[in-house]
């Protein structure tokens, strides 16, 4: 086996500024009652701030710091949310609390080319998610958690226990129950490395109580099973993003909505599935008092096109006037479908000439809102003004066949809203007709229609669709053009 492992070294931070695009200071603060900085990115270390430093010291140094308390439940959603994306590369994947993700790669290598092509992938695609990782490979996936971690750049086809006995002694505290007693025995003793406590008589550490220690080396190397749970990915995606800062900026809510629809994108990977609809919620600051603003967002096709994605959502928060400073946003998707592999020309492809209609309706409905946009249908009714009806866009409905086919009489483009009546006898040419259509008894007299239709030539050389009431007075009226 051939496990990859990813390792956030500042999970606490990475999990508020992969959702905004400045570089306002920011640090995170943990432990009460003394509070002090665990996190700052570099824009706060600039100024001096620097992780173990307390709170009033990092605000005299930098008064206009933004300090926010640590989450770890989003620090768990998080590696979650990294585990689901990480699907489109394995479906073997485990998590490693609180700042890991493990990847058994071996058997998807020749998909992605080798080892070096897939480690440039999942990088490059972690950094769209808003994270950034250090991805290290080994046999084993203790080892490869140590090296991720402690170890530098090096080469992942060289031996593993040259690489391990490099490490510091402290790596052995990392997913392994190592406790501060067992490293400060043996950090008593002079030892500094892995290889150096590796080659210690096992029966002296066992005497002192470090059985943990010979247990964990073990497992790294690779001399007895080391089990992890395997990672279950949700049948329904739902990712959250806080902001660091409340914001009613467009660009801002496209950046970090941009990240969720990254994670999206590998949820959908691993299944080889698509949608037509998800749902972007904007969560107001709290002291707005105002209710969650939820987007339905249709694709218009089935699809896992996330530039479609983001063009849609990019409409819809344009047409919509936020009411407060949106404190986080929410990405929910389901009901996932097969998504057939997209046809192409063997030598020239689809060079998009053609068009998209999906997303050009998709894109009016999302500007002008779901009822400025509706299609025509036919329905099966003789009467002219009766013969169509509205329906929704791509509804089921409007590509049902017919029960009954309409007679194949001329009917014109263009109707008038109402018939509008014309002198009797018409002063145009009638050329055919006369056409009876008697119907709509079953609606009650108003709706009664008994007519004669004909398709007359006027004085300018257009046609137009005439008809004479049968029932008294017996009037002539236009009802339609053709031209």
């Amino acid at each position: 086996m051939l496990w990859c492992a990813l390792y956030l070294p500042d999970l606490p931070l990475q999990v508020f500024t992969r959702g905004r695009s400045d570089a306002a200071p920011l640090a995170i603060l943990d432990g009460h009652p003394r509070r002090r900085v665990v996190a700052a990115d570099p824009a706060a270390m600039a100024r001096g701030v620097e992780p173990g430093i307390g709170r009033a010291s990092a605000l005299a140094i930098a008064p206009e710091l933004c300090l926010i308390d640590r989450q770890p439940a989003l620090e768990h959603a998080a590696l979650v949310d990294i585990a689901t994306w990480a699907g489109r590369f394995t479906p073997a994947i485990s998590l490693a609390a609180p700042n890991a993700v493990l990847l058994e790669v071996e058997a998807c290598l020749r998909l992605f080319g080798g080892l070096a092509p897939l480690s440039r992938q999942i990088i490059r695609e972690i950094e769209e998610l808003g994270f950034l990782a250090r991805l290290a490979i080994a046999q084993t996936p203790l080892a490869a958690r140590w090296l991720a971690r402690f170890g530098s750049d090096d080469d992942a086809s060289a031996p593993l226990a040259g690489r391990l006995d490099a490490l510091p002694l402290i790596a052995l505290a990392e997913g392994a129950p190592v406790g501060p007693d067992s490293l400060d025995l043996l950090t008593g003793t002079g030892h500094a490395t892995l290889g150096e406590v590796r080659r210690l008589p096992r029966h002296g550490l066992a005497r002192r109580h470090a059985q943990a220690v010979t247990n964990a080396i073990d497992r790294a190397y690779g001399h007895i099973p080391d089990p992890y749970p395997w990672f279950q990915p949700p049948e329904r995606y739902l990712s959250r993003l806080p902001l660091p800062t409340p914001s009613d900026q467009v660009e801002t809510l496209l950046f970090a909505a941009r990240r969720l629809l990254a994670g999206l994108a590998g949820w959908l990977d691993a299944r080889q599935a698509g949608i037509e609809r998800f749902t972007l919620v904007l969560e107001f600051e709290r002291n707005s008092r105002a209710p969650e603003a939820p987007f339905e967002i249709v694709l218009g096709t089935l699809s896992r096109d996330m530039q479609r994605c983001q063009l849609l959502a990019r409409e819809h928060l344009n047409r919509t006037p936020l009411p407060a400073p949106v404190d986080a946003l929410r990405l929910t998707a389901d009901e996932p479908r097969l998504l057939a592999p997209p046809d192409g020309d063997l030598f020239h492809g689809n060079d998009g000439q053609h068009g998209d209609p999906d997303l050009l309706l998709a894109t009016l409905r999302a500007r002008l809102g779901d009822r400025a946009v509706r299609c025509l249908a036919p329905q099966p009714d003789h009467r002219p003004e009766k013969a169509w009806r509205w329906v929704e866009p791509q509804h089921p409905e409007g590509c049902r066949p017919l029960p009954s086919p309409l007679p194949p009489s001329p009917r014109p483009l263009w109707l008038l809203p109402e018939p509008r009546p014309i002198p009797a006898p018409p002063p145009w040419t009638l050329l055919t007709g006369p056409e009876r259509i008697e119907s709509g008894w079953w609606d009650g007299p108003e709706a009664t229609v008994c007519r004669d239709y004909f398709v007359a030539r006027s004085q300018d050389g257009c046609l137009a669709w005439v008809f004479r009431d049968r029932a008294a007075p017996h009037g002539w009226y236009l009802h339609g053009h053709f031209a």
